[in-house]
């Protein structure tokens, strides 16, 4: 018997595996908002979490229908909304979604022009509420071998945009280079990058503390921030230190400009310049009065800004004006 000729695509197993995850997500978000009565599902993440709430929402009757809010975060349009496989169904998730909301005015534009998506977005920047440290600062100074140095932290997935040879690199420029230490609190594992510590003899001036959850320890002590991305939507990773009062030096990219100000409460350089971050770095150090009247503006603008207090309200607001 001859079958007749069909074109079909075969799903890998990693595929497979992925779109039973999205379904799982799906049916329980239905099983959920049914249980509990939801007037709305708030999603962070177009995919898989919005494209599953969107199916989750087909699968109840009218009458239990929650709506959907999306917030976007960065990946969602710097990553995958590039990719044809993916930006369909992104676009139909935003499209379908009773509000879009993205963390920054620079990701709101971003998202526009990649996925040349015309529905409105509303900007609401993320926020941090610190819980108040665990150990006194000297433990905490005590534990990673600290003296008189002038601790520069780093926090983040250490993902390709991070750019982590390029805060290495930069690290290894400083002078004087018994003045400071850095450290890395990592969400990834640092060992990939372990060679080039060695490379550019850093050993006796970086620490690294991998999956760290009571972040706030770390951050009480900490006196510069610095960040070299290549793209950032918000980078909560500077807001998280300027709640302790801890000023950054940054690359001027993405979202970072609306976090902070240059000169203000921070000092941002052009995104790969490796020597301005340097020396930005080094005036820091050097400079106490300067770092610490960064500092101090950098707190007042994240309590006036980019608090719970400021920032929740915005989206209790939403939820009322699509539940009337």
């Amino acid at each position: 018997m001859r079958w007749p000729r069909t074109r079909c695509a075969s799903a890998s197993r990693a595929t497979r595996r992925s779109a039973a995850a999205a379904c799982w997500l799906s049916v329980r978000m239905a099983e959920v908002s049914r249980d509990h009565r939801l007037d709305v599902l708030h999603v962070h993440y177009a995919v898989p979490h919005a494209t599953a709430a969107i199916l989750a929402r087909a699968m109840l009757p009218p009458g239990q229908q929650p709506r959907v809010v999306t917030t976007l975060h960065g990946t969602d349009t710097t990553l995958l909304g590039r990719d044809a496989s993916y930006a369909p169904a992104i676009k139909h998730a935003l499209a379908s979604s009773d509000a879009v909301t993205a963390v920054s005015e620079s990701l709101k534009h971003e998202t526009q022009r990649v996925l040349d998506f015309d529905g409105p977005i509303e900007v609401i920047h993320n926020f941090f509420a610190p819980r108040p440290p665990s150990r006194p600062p000297e433990v905490v100074r005590r534990e990673l071998g600290l003296g008189d140095e002038v601790l520069v932290v780093h926090s983040s997935n250490l993902r390709h945009g991070k750019r982590v040879d390029l805060l290495l690199e930069t690290v290894a420029r400083v002078r004087p280079s018994e003045a400071f230490k850095l450290l890395i609190l990592a969400g990834e594992a640092f060992a990939p990058f372990a060679g080039d510590v060695r490379r550019l003899g850093l050993a006796d001036r970086v620490i690294v503390r991998e999956k760290v959850h009571a972040i706030e320890d770390y951050l009480q002590i900490a006196d510069v921030g610095l960040y070299t991305s290549d793209a950032e939507s918000f980078c909560l990773s500077i807001l998280e230190a300027m709640c302790f009062g801890c000023p950054s030096v940054s690359t001027r990219v993405g979202g970072i400009p609306e976090v902070v100000e240059d000169n203000a409460s921070a000092l941002l350089v052009p995104a790969g310049d490796v020597a301005a971050l340097a020396r930005a770095l080094e005036t820091l150090i050097q400079d106490e009065p300067r770092r610490h009247a960064l500092g101090r503006a950098a707190q007042v603008r994240a309590r006036e800004r980019f608090s719970a207090e400021v920032i929740v309200p915005r989206y209790e607001a939403l939820y009322r004006r699509l539940c009337r």
